[in-house]
């Protein structure tokens, strides 16, 4: 799970100065960002109750989901949110938001984690989607990004991974990073920035390659690198040792305590 957190930071300095550079520099100015936030709150949510569900179920579990981003919010009130997302944040109520940016995505990992087959990996994103990300572009790509998480920490293929992405989601995925990168841009909407967030790191060796593979793309970076690297430490099982340690710094305690504890009860690096 510290994989996707990584990733956001690495990539966040990289989302205002936007670069094609595979080499890119890690930057001191690097930090968390919301994506790292909502990251944990979704660890929070499953940590207070990690039960499956039923369909019946769904809304009750959204629930419990949302009352996590709200709370985790409000630790974290300047992490670089959404304007529509902070504004249902701040809100007492609990109105439903039909998002279609990568919000919903970008927190997903910690479900491909926690839950050990696929129709609750599918729930459970839904789920995590309901208030704030409750349309079919966004929902798709929450469950793509659980799925392949679930499927790499389970030890599948990066063929079988591709092969259920391609055809579950019908997202086009048959390129590589260097086909698109000249002409990729910044665009946060989901069907834009999934796809090639799970090629990054389909076309990657390493933890650290799928991370600067989405990074190097020159669009929402942290969102992307946070997305690959989580599939990524899933699949590969090791991040290296510069990354931990120039990560590590940048957390605050609150996302550091709720991690190492998701970490010590899934499982996780």
């Amino acid at each position: 799970m510290l994989g996707a957190v990584y990733g956001d930071i690495i990539g966040s300095y990289y989302e205002v100065h936007c670069t094609k550079d595979y080499n890119f520099p890690l930057r001191r100015e690097s930090t968390f960002t919301d994506d790292s936030v909502m990251t944990s709150a979704v660890c929070r949510a499953i940590l207070n109750n990690g039960e499956n569900i039923t369909r019946k179920q769904l809304k009750s579990r959204a629930y419990e989901y949302a009352v996590q981003y709200k709370q985790y919010y409000s630790y974290f009130r300047h992490a670089g949110y959404g304007q529509m997302f902070a504004k249902w944040a701040e809100n007492r109520s609990m109105k439903i938001q039909k998002s279609y940016g990568n919000g919903g995505a970008m927190r997903a990992v910690p479900i491909g984690y926690a839950y050990n087959s696929e129709e609750q990996v599918l729930l459970q994103a839904k789920a995590s989607c309901y208030y704030t990300h409750n349309c079919k572009e966004a929902i798709k790509g929450t469950q793509a990004v659980a799925m392949s998480v679930f499927m790499a920490r389970n030890g599948e293929t990066k063929n079988s991974i591709h092969e259920y992405i391609k055809k579950k989601f019908r997202y086009d995925i048959d390129y590589t990073i260097a086909d698109i990168k000249d002409n990729y841009s910044f665009d946060s909407s989901t069907d834009y920035s999934i796809p090639p967030s799970i090629v990054a790191f389909l076309d990657s060796h390493d933890y650290e390659s799928a991370v600067r593979n989405a990074v190097s793309l020159g669009g929402d970076a942290d969102t992307m690198a946070c997305i690959a690297g989580g599939i990524a430490e899933a699949f590969y099982k090791d991040i290296p040792e510069n990354i931990k340690n120039f990560c590590w710094l940048k957390l605050d305690y609150t996302i550091k305590s709720t991690a190492l504890e998701f970490c010590q009860k899934y499982n996780t690096t």
